[in-house]
């Protein structure tokens, strides 16, 4: 992978990155430890997939730290902030990657919980880590963001809908932040290939994929889109706060 940060540019900075044991996330911590920066690497139930993240990153030089944690649940999100603050110290930055919904027998609010509720939950435990300087980063989907102008597909639209609810919820979140000194981006991205949420549209819409790539010209894979939010960690927050990465085409808003 190219790295998309300067070398050292991240030194000393310690990051957390939900949902970050495979795909956008682990590719994510991989770029920002490349940087230089400590890195959190959470889970919901892939320990060994962690590790062995772990394991590749220390040997750049950084200290890796996994932490196993159902975000949905309140005590589990705390004892991981607990963690961190043992092994770190404290955070600098805090990447809002996690998210699911189309997942099977998890509930009819599922999305919901872990779309809104987690991301504030998540967001304010990690708050008495971070100081002036901080950053937040919350990954979204185009789909996602413009929502509320532009329809999507139905097998999406409750996933959608609950990731916009966990957007707006964290934007009004901003002027708080500000006041700490802790600055928030939203990193959107149009289809991403190679995601789980790609397959099962695809699944379950097919030809989603294709359509979407003829539209946009080219999608991003894993790794293009996980650098874009890897800079999103270090380059200047937009004035509006959000960073779009790939074609709008289709989408208004």
């Amino acid at each position: 992978m190219t790295q998309p940060l300067q070398p050292l540019s991240l030194q000393g900075r310690r990051a957390l990155v939900t949902g970050s044991s495979r795909g956008i996330g682990a590719d994510t911590v991989r770029y920002l430890a490349q940087a230089g920066a400590d890195v959190v690497i959470n889970y919901r139930n892939k320990a060994p997939r962690a590790e062995k993240l772990a394991t590749e990153v220390r040997e750049l030089g950084v200290q890796a730290l996994t932490q196993g944690a159902d975000l949905t649940d309140g005590g589990s999100v705390e004892d991981m902030m607990t963690a961190i603050r043992v092994e770190f110290g404290g955070l600098d930055v805090l990447v809002l990657n996690a998210s699911g919904g189309m997942e099977s027998g998890m509930g009819e609010d599922y999305a919901l919980r872990l779309n809104r509720d987690a991301q504030l939950n998540v967001l304010n435990a990690a708050l008495p880590l971070m100081g002036p300087g901080s950053r937040v980063v919350f990954v979204t989907s185009h789909q996602a963001h413009f929502i509320r102008t532009t329809p999507t597909m139905p097998e999406y639209e409750p996933v959608a809908l609950s990731k916009r609810a966990g957007e707006d919820a964290l934007r009004d979140r901003i002027a708080e932040l500000t006041s700490r000194g802790i600055e928030f981006v939203v990193v959107s991205g149009d289809m991403i290939e190679g995601t789980v949420t790609a397959t099962l549209l695809e699944r379950s819409n097919p030809g989603a994929l294709e359509g979407r790539r003829a539209e946009a010209g080219r999608l991003y894979n894993v790794s293009e889109f996980a650098a874009e939010v890897a800079k999103a960690v270090h380059e200047p927050v937009p004035a509006d706060h959000t960073k779009l990465v790939g074609s709008t085409e289709g989408f208004s808003g």
